[in-house]
């Protein structure tokens, strides 16, 4: 008799082990980051690990070039290939025109019901050609100029001046270099990427029209090239690339005047500046320009083995207004989520950028930007497009020459 019940207890012992291994059983997510994103998603795991005690995170985070250079190769052979794949806004017209993302439009996923919950123009730039909706934007980069209101002080040039139009911009570097040796930009390259995003309608693509016409002997980049141009021929540039040494000192000193990129720049300035030092400010683009400077979607690949609870953690990311809010607060990244721009967060002063209401002014920025359209092939024409104008500037070929050539080697690259 004690040995029938000694059977039973171990009997029920294993069985009610065994309900509870099934019940905690966890299904591990593979997500697949670039760096600085990949900061957004740590902070948001802990509580949706939380909400959903059935998944763990596992979050793979490479530098920018090498996640989509990984992420192109996993998508090519199958291997490796996460849940979840982080992609940013430049190589969104590649891989959603590859063929390997999930259509987010259809069941189960259904998105196109969240459409309208987004800055307009992100949906077009995560969908292909066939209107499939290959990703959903967690984060947007509504383009800003950042500017040293000491050293433009020192010069005498306001910021109307600076930012009228592009010949006023370029005549008051050379009063800021003349008055106070500081450089207007850092690179006459960040003059070009500006002005070929200026004057686009919603559905154009920067590179190409839509019947895939390669547009960079058009008068927009013609003008790109000229102000570029323009720029390095007066001595305005510091000639140095972004993320460099030289470039974040040359900022931190009041050595470069200005610089154009995303919002998202202002969360680097608060980090590199010393406590209290309010000399930056920041206003929308020259000439009265709005464009996208960055951003970031989230893709289900069509081989991910747990695609239900990927887009769980798709719609947590993309669809928590209280998520993409504490991201921004904490990282200075700013919310795709119309529902998260309209917090009263935004109307508060930013004490690194003088006090003033700068996210009102992103918000706005981001309201006006145009709805482009991401083309598969704008990696390689934005390549070869940088390629030209530095021929341009360092061996002095003819800018109609150089954009003649940058065509045809588009047009051969696109055809591979």
């Amino acid at each position: 008799m004690k040995t029938a019940i000694k059977y039973s207890k171990l009997v029920s012992a294993i069985a009610l082990a065994t309900l509870s291994g099934t019940a905690w059983a966890q299904t591990t997510l593979n997500v697949a980051a670039f760096a600085n994103y990949d900061q957004a998603i740590r902070m948001a795991i802990p509580m949706f690990e939380k909400e959903n005690p059935d998944i763990k995170i596992n979050l793979t985070s490479l530098a920018f070039d090498d996640h989509h250079t990984a992420m192109t190769t996993s998508l090519s052979t199958g291997a490796n290939v996460p849940d979840v794949m982080a992609i940013e806004v430049g190589y969104i017209g590649r891989f959603a025109n590859a063929g390997g993302l999930e259509d987010l439009n259809l069941p189960p996923y259904n998105a196109g019901q969240f459409a309208d919950s987004f800055s307009p123009f992100t949906i077009p730039l995560g969908q292909n050609t066939k209107g499939e909706q290959s990703s959903l934007p967690v984060d947007i980069g509504p383009g800003a100029i950042f500017y040293h209101s000491e050293v433009l002080a020192k010069a005498g040039v306001t910021q109307e001046e600076l930012l009228r139009d592009w010949d006023s911009f370029i005549e008051s570097g050379k009063k800021i270099k003349e008055k106070t040796g500081s450089y207007l930009v850092a690179d006459a390259v960040d003059v070009k990427d500006i002005v070929i995003r200026s004057g686009l309608k919603d559905g154009e693509s920067i590179y190409f029209d839509q019947n895939n016409k390669i547009m960079v002997e058009s008068d927009r980049f013609k003008q790109a090239f000229k102000l570029a141009k323009q720029v390095r021929d007066a001595k305005l540039d510091a000639q140095v690339k972004a993320w460099s040494t030289e470039w974040t000192e040359g900022l931190r000193r009041g050595d470069i005047a200005s610089q154009m990129m995303g919002s998202w720049l202002g969360g680097h300035f608060n980090g590199w500046i010393s406590p209290g030092e309010n000399v930056w400010r920041t206003a929308d683009l020259p000439a009265n320009t709005f464009a996208s400077w960055g951003g970031s979607f989230l893709a289900i690949p069509k081989r991910a083995e747990h695609k239900d609870e990927a887009w769980k953690f798709i719609e947590f990311m993309s669809q928590r207004v209280d998520i993409q809010m504490e991201v921004f607060e904490q990282l200075n990244i700013f919310p795709s989520l119309i529902e998260a721009q309209n917090s009263e967060f935004m109307e508060q002063p930013v004490e690194y950028l003088g006090g003033t209401q700068a996210r009102m002014q992103w918000k706005l920025a981001a309201a006006n930007i145009p709805a482009i359209k991401a083309h598969r092939h704008d990696p390689i024409a934005e390549q070869i497009v940088d390629d030209a104008l530095q021929s341009v500037l360092t061996r002095n070929v003819e800018i109609d020459q150089a954009l003649s050539d940058a065509a045809r080697q588009i047009k051969r690259r696109a055809r591979r």
